[in-house]
């Protein structure tokens, strides 16, 4: 009878356990989990089945309930299993290789559904992948369909291969979080480029008006309000009125919001000079008129007006 596995094996922790929580909470924090293939890591289920002389090998993830393969070499046709028939369930607790030298008389698996049916595991070697902070996430394990056993420098090479397994977990994990980090700080730069659109834009005072083949800068602190007249707009300051083609749509996104008002889809006012509000009326204060000019307030924009005026 072939001997069996060549380290003691500890007893399988309590999957409730809050050791479980943290040790699942930290694998799911490398964001790896169904995730497409990886050169890196089939290149190292490569090389370990290589070094190990076997037609199998894989990176072996142990979820709550079930183990992952990020990468592998044969099993072409399996994706994963059950945690409870996972060797890699037992060999991620070990302090060194797990190694079973023939699965069908060993007490632990022998009854095991991947050893007395399809893929028939005989032999299994698997050296834990444990994060530097100690949390084992899964192996890089070896497997064959016939006995086996790894001689020292196989055993060496697994756990070698087994570190640079985990550095490639960390490299990849820092390099996501770095795309996260990166993404974060464009988010933040867009709100504060927009941040800073809108307060040039609520800000600025004063627009350029076409006038006889010049253009007029006008004071928008000067403007008493739009009128719409047809394709064009009445553009009424204190002592002129300027005439433009327009709309009051394009003038309305031109003017700074936080001191104009739409009142009527004819008209639009400044909220500071507006001194009196009569029936459906606002009194705006003109100088060229010498007294208020009645501008009408539509019915469905009355309500928004008198929520932007400091009512008491």
């Amino acid at each position: 009878m072939a001997r069996n596995s060549s380290t003691t094996r500890s007893a399988l922790p309590d999957l409730h356990s809050s050791d479980e929580a943290q040790r699942l909470e930290v694998l799911r924090n490398y964001q790896i989990l169904d995730t497409p293939p990886e050169q890196v890591f089939d290149d190292l289920t490569r090389l370990a089945a290589f070094i190990c002389n076997t037609p199998v090998s894989l990176v072996s993830l142990i979820d709550s309930d079930r183990q992952w393969f990020k990468a592998k070499t044969g099993f072409d046709n399996i994706e994963g299993s059950k945690r409870e028939f996972a060797f890699c369930n037992y060999a991620m607790y070990s302090d060194d290789v797990f190694e079973v030298e023939d699965a069908s008389c060993d007490p632990t698996f022998q009854t095991n559904p991947m050893v007395t049916a399809a893929p028939s595991i005989r032999f299994y070697a698997g050296a834990p992948l444990v994060t530097p902070e100690g949390h084992p996430l899964g192996t890089l394990c070896a497997i064959d369909t016939v006995p086996h056993r790894l001689s020292d420098s196989q055993r060496e090479a697994l756990r070698i291969l087994a570190r640079e397994v985990v550095s490639h977990l960390e490299l990849r994990r820092a390099r996501l979080q770095l795309e996260q980090e990166q993404q974060k700080l464009d988010g933040l730069l867009r709100m504060a480029n927009n941040a800073a659109d809108s307060l040039y834009f609520d800000n600025r005072c004063e627009i350029f008006i076409k006038q006889d083949h010049k253009l007029v800068r006008v004071n928008t602190g000067d403007i008493r309000y739009v009128e719409a007249l047809g394709d064009y707009v009445n553009i009424h300051t204190a002592r002129e009125r300027f005439t433009v083609y327009s709309t009051m749509k394009d003038l309305e996104t031109k003017l700074p919001p936080r001191d104009f008002a739409r009142v009527h889809r004819k008209y639009i006012v400044r909220l500071d000079r507006i001194v009196a509000i009569e029936a459906d009326s606002a009194l705006v204060e003109t100088e060229r008129a010498g007294q208020p000019v009645p501008v009408p307030i539509g019915n469905s924009y009355k309500a928004v007006l008198l929520n932007r005026l400091n009512l008491v």
